[in-house]
């Protein structure tokens, strides 16, 4: 089998944790899904998003709870179920994402949300009482089902331009920042998800057929984001992480570096759905989203630290990554939290 979309196994113990007890039980439920016990104690181990998907539909209906025991009121089974069938009468995202999030917010007593536009940015933020956090886990657990539900509702990926939240970074992020965002950032005032505000705008066209289908799938389909850290595209974009843009190789050089053809790197990356040119667009979108929220670099300087002839190069560039101006992000990042 690939090593393909898997899970690691630091997220199969975070499932765990609240929702089964150590000993005859917990090997139980691992037996059932197809996960040896003796994986929990190898750290590299990783899980097909498949049994991972199994687990998590065995643990709810075990408690009764699709959100893990997590939250003092349980998120009954068939709340995904009914939030999808009501967010998708709706005519917009906007309108079905608000629905969605009223409905989480009177199931779950830790997690009340509310979605904020600000001109050409959305947020979604937790309205957590002052000095109050939850576990890391809860918190992506909470933003895979939204984003998930939202994905699906718009018929398309909303890309995430970056996750704060309350709490301290856990001891394993990898693959949190594969499915969302290599922008996450703890500590922070208040915990929310950003994203272009234009999405809200699309449509929903959903019918029942479409809905039964993606009930029947779920959690696999909301999980199918996890890319493992190894693939081809993951290591390249972890080398171009560690030049400055201004050395990043051409195709060739990258090829000759890893001992392949450029023709032979294509095709590997092809298979994977990434293109070099996508990848190192997607390193220059992650470095200006961090180097924004550094209010003492400039913007000439973040423009040169990315390799782009002058600024203006770098405002149409970062405007077609996020669909905002890095002006209007850094004001929400710096001044908004």
């Amino acid at each position: 089998m690939l090593n393909k979309d898997t899970i690691s196994i630091h997220l199969v113990r975070e499932a765990l944790l609240q929702s089964c007890a150590p000993g005859h039980a917990m090997q139980d439920v691992l037996n059932k899904v197809g996960i040896a016990p003796g994986l929990l104690s190898e750290v590299d181990a990783r899980v097909p998003a498949t049994v991972y998907a199994r687990l998590w539909r065995l643990l709810a209906q075990r408690l009764d709870d699709e959100f893990f025991g997590m939250d003092p009121r349980k998120l009954r089974s068939g709340s995904l179920a009914f939030m999808c069938r009501a967010a998708m009468a709706q005519p917009t995202l906007a309108q079905g994402l608000e629905l969605a999030l009223e409905f989480l917010s009177l199931m779950l007593e830790r997690l009340p949300a509310r979605l904020v536009r600000q001109q050409s940015l959305a947020e979604i933020v937790l309205l957590e009482p002052e000095g109050e956090s939850n576990r890391g886990f809860a918190y992506f657990t909470y933003w895979m089902i939204v984003h998930g539900v939202a994905c699906w509702l718009a018929g398309r990926r909303i890309p995430i331009l970056a996750i704060e939240l309350r709490c301290t970074a856990p001891d394993y992020c990898e693959d949190y920042a594969v499915m969302f965002s290599e922008n996450l950032r703890f500590d922070r005032p208040r915990t929310r998800m950003i994203f272009a505000a234009d999405c809200l705008d699309l449509p929903i066209k959903r019918s029942p057929q479409e809905l039964q289908r993606f009930l029947a799938q779920a959690p696999a389909n909301i999980l199918v984001k996890y890319r493992d850290p190894q693939s081809l595209a993951s290591q390249i974009k972890h080398s171009l992480r560690q030049l400055p843009a201004a050395q990043w190789p051409e195709t060739q050089g990258l090829a000759q570096g890893l001992c392949m053809s450029a023709s032979t790197l294509r095709r590997r990356l092809a298979e994977e759905g990434q293109t070099y040119q996508g990848l190192k667009d997607g390193v220059r979108k992650e470095l200006a989203i961090g180097w924004l929220a550094e209010p003492d670099l400039s913007f000439a300087d973040i423009a040169l630290n990315l390799g782009f002839a002058d600024t203006s190069s770098f405002y149409k560039a970062f405007r077609k990554w996020s669909g905002t101006n890095p002006g209007h992000y850094r004001s929400l990042i710096v001044g908004g939290g």
